[in-house]
């Protein structure tokens, strides 16, 4: 009956909280168009349908096209999933890697404790760009899916210490030690006892790192990192970046992507914002 009860308070601050109402609104609009936009264009991304070349949007190239004639849409959209599957994959590999070693750590304590710390300091000083360039020279073909693993393996550290440090205050609490005195296993212990106790903040821990994916594989697209068999927002950015498109005013091949990667980012903070108030009491709209 409580838990009733709290999902329909919840639902009902969410509900009247405009920072998540917009937000989620403009990211329910871009997941949409990623979905369904691809079945709006007959091209592929790197088909030519303008032999004239690059072309302003007009009612037969609604986005306009590139000076090598691609459909500027049909980039833009399949662009969208790209991001998307980057934020879900990577951003919720990263959370996953992150929430496990943070609650292990922050659990169990001792040595247990100061050797995932170790890896953790390890993992942060790692020269991220400088292992890029080794992996871009040795893989002559990379996909989203390689971006989403190697986004997802180093992004997990800042998630385990904030992980860690609410496991730590939770750790001592009655309900958790009822659950050990009831011979409850630690595992057991962690994910029915102590992650429902923080379910509010894994969940914005995940919007987080979705955002933060999204940022790094439109960096990695933007300077030649990124896939080589695929198209993305970041790549169309570099892309445009590289043939001049900015000054030779072909606005409409950088503007679009551009536009979106901040809209979905901005956006995924705002909600971030947003379910912080819903969730504490003290900062909700009345």
């Amino acid at each position: 009956m409580k838990t009733l009860k709290q999902k329909n308070e919840f639902l009902y601050f969410a509900l009247r909280n405009k920072k998540l109402r917009m937000a989620l609104s403009l990211i329910i609009f871009f997941l949409a168009l990623a979905l369904i936009g691809p079945l709006l264009t007959p091209y592929q991304p790197y088909d030519k349908p303008n032999p004239l070349g690059a072309q302003a949007p007009s009612s037969k190239y609604w986005f306009g096209t590139t000076f090598f004639g691609e459909d500027v849409f049909t980039q833009f959209v399949l662009g969208l999933r790209a991001t998307f599957l980057v934020g879900i994959l990577g951003g919720g590999l990263a959370t996953f890697i992150g929430i496990l070693i943070g609650f292990i750590a922050g659990y169990r304590g001792g040595l247990v404790d100061e050797f995932l710390n170790v890896i953790t300091n390890i993992v942060l000083v790692i020269p991220t760009f400088a292992i890029l360039l080794i992996v871009a020279a040795y893989l002559e073909v990379r996909s989203v899916f390689t971006e989403c693993i190697f986004i997802g393996l180093t992004a997990w550290p800042w998630t385990a210490r904030a992980v860690r440090a609410q496991t730590f205050s939770l750790r001592t609490r009655d309900f958790v030690d009822l659950a050990k005195l009831s011979g409850m296993k630690s595992l057991k212990i962690i994910f029915t006892e102590i992650a429902p106790n923080m379910m509010s903040y894994l969940v914005m821990a995940f919007i987080l790192q979705f955002g933060g994916a999204i940022l790094i594989a439109a960096t990695l697209d933007f300077i030649g990192l990124g896939p080589t068999n695929a198209i993305s927002l970041g790549l169309m950015m570099q892309k445009a970046v590289l043939w001049s498109a900015l000054i030779l005013g072909s606005w409409w091949w950088f503007i679009p992507p551009g536009l979106a990667i901040t809209a979905i980012v901005g956006a995924l903070y705002v909600m971030n914002v947003g379910l912080d108030e819903v969730f504490n009491p003290k900062l909700r709209e009345m």
